[in-house]
């Protein structure tokens, strides 16, 4: 969670969302209602998440998508503007480059937040998604948000 006026971004509330092991459907369950409680404590303008990539595994692929699904639902839901962004354009935002490795996307989230720590890969991850997002907001008088840099004009 930051707050952002699309230039200068604050770190507001981060963490991760443990599920216990438990029935796939009651995790899913549990999923909904973690993000509904952060969004009721929290009331963010916009939900930014990262859109579902390529899995070999196409058991993995479905619950990365019924978990997403849940998490989607629940923003939705609250009345939340959701917004979603590919790891490469959240890595080319918040890095400078697509291809960006875990551990610099790590530093950079910490360097953009001044964050007094490096935050754990899951958490820098969400949060480099909501710079993203930030970024992308980040021209108002100029009518409509990109997905992506490419996407923007003037």
């Amino acid at each position: 969670m930051i707050d952002t006026d699309g230039q200068h971004s604050r770190w507001i509330a981060s963490g991760t969302l443990r599920v216990a092991e438990r029935r796939w459907p009651d995790r899913l369950g549990s999923i909904f209602d973690g993000i509904a409680a952060i969004v009721a404590e929290h009331q963010p303008q916009d939900m930014a998440v990262e859109q579902l990539i390529f899995a070999r595994d196409p058991t993995a692929a479905l619950k990365i998508g019924q978990a997403r699904g849940a998490a989607l639902c629940a923003g939705l839901k609250s009345g939340v503007s959701v917004y979603e962004y590919s790891p490469k354009t959240v890595k080319l935002a918040v890095v400078g480059t697509g291809g960006a490795e875990k551990a610099q996307v790590q530093q950079m989230v910490r360097v953009l937040l001044t964050l007094a720590e490096v935050p754990a890969e899951d958490e820098a991850d969400a949060l480099a998604i909501a710079l993203c997002h930030a970024h992308s907001m980040g021209v108002p008088a100029r009518g409509r948000a990109a997905a992506s840099w490419r996407d923007w004009r003037p």
